[in-house]
Protein backbone atom coordinates (compact mmCIF):
# COMPACT_ATOMS: atom_id res chain seq x y z
CA UNK A 1 0.00 0.00 0.00
CA UNK A 2 1.40 3.08 -1.10
CA UNK A 3 1.63 5.92 1.60
CA UNK A 4 0.90 10.13 2.00
CA UNK A 5 2.67 12.23 4.69
CA UNK A 6 0.46 14.38 7.18
CA UNK A 7 2.44 17.30 7.97
CA UNK A 8 2.43 17.83 12.18
CA UNK A 9 2.82 21.73 12.52
CA UNK A 10 5.40 23.10 15.13
CA UNK A 11 2.14 23.71 17.59
CA UNK A 12 0.34 20.06 18.22
CA UNK A 13 -2.90 19.24 18.94
CA UNK A 14 -2.59 16.86 21.17
CA UNK A 15 -6.18 14.87 23.22
CA UNK A 16 -6.50 14.12 26.38
CA UNK A 17 -8.57 11.46 27.66
CA UNK A 18 -8.67 9.60 31.35
CA UNK A 19 -10.71 6.89 33.03
CA UNK A 20 -11.78 8.19 36.57
CA UNK A 21 -9.09 6.09 38.33
CA UNK A 22 -6.21 7.97 36.48
CA UNK A 23 -7.99 11.32 35.97
CA UNK A 24 -5.52 12.12 38.78
CA UNK A 25 -2.67 10.89 37.38
CA UNK A 26 -3.50 12.73 34.18
CA UNK A 27 -3.54 15.68 35.91
CA UNK A 28 -0.64 15.74 37.62
CA UNK A 29 1.40 14.96 33.95
CA UNK A 30 -0.22 17.76 33.09
CA UNK A 31 0.50 20.06 35.69
CA UNK A 32 4.22 18.99 35.63
CA UNK A 33 4.30 19.28 31.49
CA UNK A 34 2.66 22.81 32.08
CA UNK A 35 5.27 24.66 30.28
CA UNK A 36 4.96 22.94 27.43
CA UNK A 37 1.49 22.17 27.08
CA UNK A 38 0.75 25.80 27.11
CA UNK A 39 2.27 25.94 23.57
CA UNK A 40 -0.01 23.83 22.18
CA UNK A 41 -3.65 22.72 21.44
CA UNK A 42 -5.67 20.91 23.69
CA UNK A 43 -8.24 19.15 23.57
CA UNK A 44 -9.99 16.76 25.86
CA UNK A 45 -13.03 14.55 26.80
CA UNK A 46 -15.77 16.40 29.08
CA UNK A 47 -14.89 16.11 32.81
CA UNK A 48 -10.93 15.71 31.98
CA UNK A 49 -11.54 18.80 29.92
CA UNK A 50 -13.02 20.46 32.60
CA UNK A 51 -10.38 19.50 35.18
CA UNK A 52 -7.33 20.55 33.03
CA UNK A 53 -8.61 23.77 32.16
CA UNK A 54 -8.95 24.27 36.07
CA UNK A 55 -5.60 22.35 37.21
CA UNK A 56 -3.64 24.37 33.49
CA UNK A 57 -5.17 27.60 33.74
CA UNK A 58 -5.92 27.20 29.53
CA UNK A 59 -8.44 27.05 27.27
CA UNK A 60 -9.00 23.03 26.73
CA UNK A 61 -11.45 22.42 23.89
CA UNK A 62 -14.26 19.86 25.53
CA UNK A 63 -16.02 17.40 23.87
CA UNK A 64 -18.57 14.88 25.37
CA UNK A 65 -17.64 13.05 28.42
CA UNK A 66 -16.31 9.78 27.01
CA UNK A 67 -19.26 7.59 28.08
CA UNK A 68 -21.48 9.70 26.35
CA UNK A 69 -19.27 9.36 22.72
CA UNK A 70 -16.41 11.88 23.41
CA UNK A 71 -13.97 9.01 22.86
CA UNK A 72 -15.51 8.62 19.18
CA UNK A 73 -15.81 12.52 18.46
CA UNK A 74 -11.91 12.28 19.27
CA UNK A 75 -11.76 9.50 16.95
CA UNK A 76 -13.06 11.24 14.45
CA UNK A 77 -11.12 13.77 14.99
CA UNK A 78 -7.97 11.57 14.35
CA UNK A 79 -9.51 10.61 10.94
CA UNK A 80 -9.99 13.82 10.12
CA UNK A 81 -6.31 14.73 10.57
CA UNK A 82 -7.33 17.02 13.49
CA UNK A 83 -5.21 15.12 16.92
CA UNK A 84 -1.48 15.16 16.12
CA UNK A 85 -1.48 12.65 19.66
CA UNK A 86 -3.74 11.06 21.95
CA UNK A 87 -2.56 10.93 25.59
CA UNK A 88 -5.06 8.50 27.13
CA UNK A 89 -4.18 6.99 30.58
CA UNK A 90 -7.01 4.12 30.91
CA UNK A 91 -7.56 2.30 33.67
CA UNK A 92 -5.90 -1.70 33.12
CA UNK A 93 -8.18 -2.53 36.32
CA UNK A 94 -11.53 -1.00 36.24
CA UNK A 95 -14.26 -3.04 33.18
CA UNK A 96 -15.52 -0.19 31.45
CA UNK A 97 -19.00 0.39 29.92
CA UNK A 98 -18.06 1.61 27.21
CA UNK A 99 -15.18 -0.40 26.63
CA UNK A 100 -15.96 -1.00 22.69
CA UNK A 101 -15.61 2.83 22.52
CA UNK A 102 -12.26 3.37 23.83
CA UNK A 103 -11.28 -0.20 21.55
CA UNK A 104 -12.50 1.71 18.18
CA UNK A 105 -10.44 5.33 19.53
CA UNK A 106 -7.45 2.93 20.08
CA UNK A 107 -7.79 1.32 16.91
CA UNK A 108 -8.30 4.79 15.04
CA UNK A 109 -5.02 6.04 16.23
CA UNK A 110 -3.51 2.84 15.02
CA UNK A 111 -4.91 3.22 11.61
CA UNK A 112 -3.92 6.41 10.99
CA UNK A 113 -0.19 6.25 12.84
CA UNK A 114 -1.11 8.70 15.78
CA UNK A 115 0.82 8.55 18.68
CA UNK A 116 -0.51 7.47 22.23
CA UNK A 117 0.58 7.34 25.49
CA UNK A 118 -1.80 5.11 27.75
CA UNK A 119 0.71 5.63 30.54
CA UNK A 120 2.56 8.18 32.29
CA UNK A 121 6.26 7.28 31.60
CA UNK A 122 5.05 6.91 27.60
CA UNK A 123 3.53 10.85 27.53
CA UNK A 124 6.89 11.56 29.24
CA UNK A 125 8.78 9.99 26.32
CA UNK A 126 6.65 11.63 23.85
CA UNK A 127 6.15 15.16 25.33
CA UNK A 128 10.37 15.44 25.49
CA UNK A 129 11.00 14.08 22.46
CA UNK A 130 12.72 16.92 20.21
CA UNK A 131 9.97 16.36 17.68
CA UNK A 132 7.63 18.04 19.92
CA UNK A 133 8.87 21.48 19.09
CA UNK A 134 9.00 21.25 15.68
CA UNK A 135 7.46 20.32 12.08
CA UNK A 136 7.00 16.71 11.64
CA UNK A 137 5.86 14.43 8.88
CA UNK A 138 4.17 11.73 9.67
CA UNK A 139 3.61 8.78 7.10
CA UNK A 140 -0.15 7.33 6.83
CA UNK A 141 -1.52 4.28 4.44
CA UNK A 142 -2.94 6.11 1.47
CA UNK A 143 -6.62 4.41 2.14
CA UNK A 144 -8.09 5.92 -1.06
CA UNK A 145 -8.15 2.89 -3.13
CA UNK A 146 -9.38 0.98 -0.51
CA UNK A 147 -12.04 2.98 -0.21
CA UNK A 148 -12.65 2.97 -4.07
CA UNK A 149 -12.11 -0.91 -4.19
CA UNK A 150 -14.92 -2.38 -6.09
CA UNK A 151 -16.88 -5.67 -4.68
CA UNK A 152 -18.46 -8.29 -6.06
CA UNK A 153 -22.00 -7.24 -4.94
CA UNK A 154 -24.85 -7.80 -7.52
CA UNK A 155 -27.04 -4.70 -6.86
CA UNK A 156 -30.85 -6.08 -7.36
CA UNK A 157 -33.81 -3.76 -7.53
CA UNK A 158 -35.77 -3.40 -4.64
CA UNK A 159 -38.45 -5.50 -4.44
CA UNK A 160 -42.52 -3.85 -5.61
CA UNK A 161 -44.01 -3.23 -2.37
CA UNK A 162 -47.67 -5.10 -2.31
CA UNK A 163 -49.23 -1.61 -2.05
CA UNK A 164 -47.64 -0.33 -5.24
CA UNK A 165 -49.93 0.04 -8.31
CA UNK A 166 -48.39 0.33 -11.77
Amino acid sequence: MSEKIITMNHRKRIALVAHDGQKQSLVDWAVYNKGILVEHDIWATGTTGALMEKALGINVHKLLSGPLGGDQQIGAMIVEGKIDFLMFFWDPLAAQPHDPDVKALLRMAVVWNVPVACDRATADFIISSPLMHTKYERLVPDYEAYAKRSLPVEIKPAPKSAKTKE
